[in-house]
Parts: C-alpha cells; structure tokens; sequence
C-alpha cells in the first residue's frame, strides 16, 4: 500500500471536514432513529411517515425549513454576544469528535490525554449557554442559563470522576490506548473477547450514563428547558438557523458521549485478534454499532422518566452520584494495588 505524505496544512483541512460533516450526520441519525421512531414505536405510534421513505427525510426537511425562518434578535438583547453563544456550544460538540478514534489509524488526533481533552471542551457548552440565557435579555431565558450552568457544573464532577476508575485501571488518558488494552486484555487467563472494562467499571458505567444524560439536559434532567415553566429556557428568544445549532449540538453531544462511553467502557471499535488494516476498515461499523447501543439507554432514560425538581437534581448529584464515584475509585485504586 503506498503511503501517501500530504502537507499539514492541507491534512488539517480535510480533518477538518470530516468532522464538519460527521457532526450534522451523526445528529440527524440519532434524531430520527430515536426522537421520531424508537420513541414512537415505545408510545404505540408510528412518528413522521411523509418526508422520504419511511419518514427518513423528516429532520432534513425540518433543516430546511429552519434555515428558512427569519432570524430575529430582541430588541434589548446583546446583539453579539446572543448571535455568537449557539456557535460557542456547537464548536464544543465539533472539539468532541477530534479524539474519538473509529480505527488504529482513523482518528483526527490521537493525543496522549485524549480523555482529559474531552471532558475539558465538553465544559466549552456551559459558556455558550450562559451567554445564550443572559444576552436574550427575557428572564425565563436567564433562568434557564443560570439552571443548566449550575446542573452541568454539578454533573461534569460525576462525569470526570466515573473515567478515573477507567484511567487507572488501563494506566493511561489515550482513548487509543484505552481501546488497545481492552482488546489485549484477558479475563481470568481468557481472552476470547478482550477485556472491556464495563466488566471491572459497571458502576463508572452507569455514572457516566446518568452525567451525560444531565449534561445533555434531557428528560429527567431537563429543567434548564422546562417548556411548562420557562418556555423552553436558554433557547426561548432563538428562532431559525440559530435555535437548529442549539438542536444539531444537543443530539451530536448526544452521539459523541456516546462514544466515548463506547470506547472507555466497550473496547471502542476494537475486536479481538483484528488488527491494521482489517481494523481500519471494520472499526467505524464496530463503533458505529456500539454507539447505537449506548445511544439507546441514553434516550430509553429520556424516554422513561419524569422530570426531577430542582432541588431534586441537584441532591442526586451531590448526595448520590458523587459519594458513589468515589467510592468506585476507591475500590478500583485497592484492587489495582493488590491484583
């Protein structure tokens, strides 16, 4: 195979485009997927059938007509800081996907703390939601800033603290080298299928699921958008193209959380004893597969459970998940000494 050597400047660009196209792809998957059929079939109904076969046009049709719409800005809004903040937590969403690795080799940047460089940029999307909140210059809007900045600074600590017990264990912060100890690892002296550490970390699993859930700001965790008391929150006063970015980032983080919690805790796109090219070329579709499972529960949860009060969300945080994060490192740090 010849190896082709392009310039960096000309790498970076279709690195670059790659992830701009995968960011609205992954986005409209899940959306139909989940949002219009699973969540139908799971209510008895059949979701939108019209646009394309099977309804599978529906949320590209509602692309369009989102781009459509006028953009209006309020009249007391601060007219930048308001245009720029669905851009902020889009661009959050976009640094996710650049340490995702989908194969040895197919990865925008494979860094040596690949999993720190992820949570960090997953934080970018509280900036860009206080800024949405308060330069709409509408109170139902401020409070829903205000809600989702305290909920995602509560849950991020959960979130970090379920990937330490993942890190210690593998001895590394490389998602790469996450996913290569979890296809070479061995269980009891077997290693048919690897080792992937949701067998060691079920609980960091389960804490993972539950913070990316509350950072997703979905049902239960949705009070930040609490359409029956704030009109929807931050994204009350955004229409058109604006309100679609505040959308496309929600369910690619949605996809993207997804497959970090699929590499930390599946093996990622590995498969044992397949390995180079072979790897290269079934990884995205191993990935993919396992992304959709993960997706599942994350939406199975949105999909099931009622709304928390406020008071409610918070103490989960504080009295439940945290105390039970590190407990799960506790555990991890005595049996990494003693085995």
């Amino acid at each position: 195979m010849l190896a082709i050597s392009l310039p960096y400047w000309l790498e970076t660009v279709i690195k670059t485009v790659i992830i701009l196209a995968v960011v609205p792809a992954s986005a409209l998957t899940l959306g139909y997927v989940f949002l219009m059929k699973t969540m139908a079939h799971m209510q008895s109904r059949l979701g939108p059938m019209e646009a394309g076969p099977h309804g599978t046009l529906q949320l590209v049709a509602d692309g369009v007509k989102f781009i459509q719409k006028e953009d209006i800005i309020p009249e007391q809004a601060d007219r930048t800081i308001f245009a720029i903040a669905p851009t902020v937590v889009l661009v959050s969403t976009f640094l996710l996907f650049v340490v995702i690795p989908a194969g040895p080799r197919l990865v925008v940047e494979n860094l040596d703390t690949g999993v720190f460089f992820a949570l960090a940029v997953s934080s970018l999307s509280v900036i860009g939601v206080l800024m949405a909140g308060w330069s709409s210059a509408n109170k139902y809007s401020l409070l829903g800033g205000l809600r989702a900045a305290g909920q995602l600074i509560a849950y991020e600590l959960p979130l970090m603290l379920a990937v330490v017990g993942v890190v210690m264990q593998a001895g590394t912060m490389s998602l790469q080298g996450i996913v290569t100890f979890q296809q070479n690892g061995e269980i009891f002296g077997f290693g048919g299928i690897g080792l992937p550490l949701i067998l060691t970390q079920f609980v960091g699993f389960v804490l993972f699921i539950v913070a990316s859930q509350a950072e997703l700001t979905q049902a239960p965790f949705d009070m930040p958008l609490a359409e029956s008391e704030l009109v929807a929150g931050y994204t009350t006063e955004y229409t058109g193209f604006r309100f679609l970015f505040f959308y496309m980032a929600e369910t690619a983080t949605a996809f993207a959380l997804a497959a970090i919690a699929a590499t930390l805790f599946l093996g990622g796109w590995s498969v044992p004893w397949v390995h180079g090219t072979a790897a290269d070329f079934l990884g995205p579709f191993i990935l993919g597969a396992k992304v959709m499972l993960v997706a599942f529960l994350i939406y199975w949860i949105r999909f099931t459970y009622p709304r928390f009060r406020e008071d409610q969300l918070q103490a989960f945080a504080w009295k439940y998940l945290i105390p039970l994060s590190l407990a799960n490192i506790l555990v991890t740090a005595v049996f990494k000494v003693v085995f």
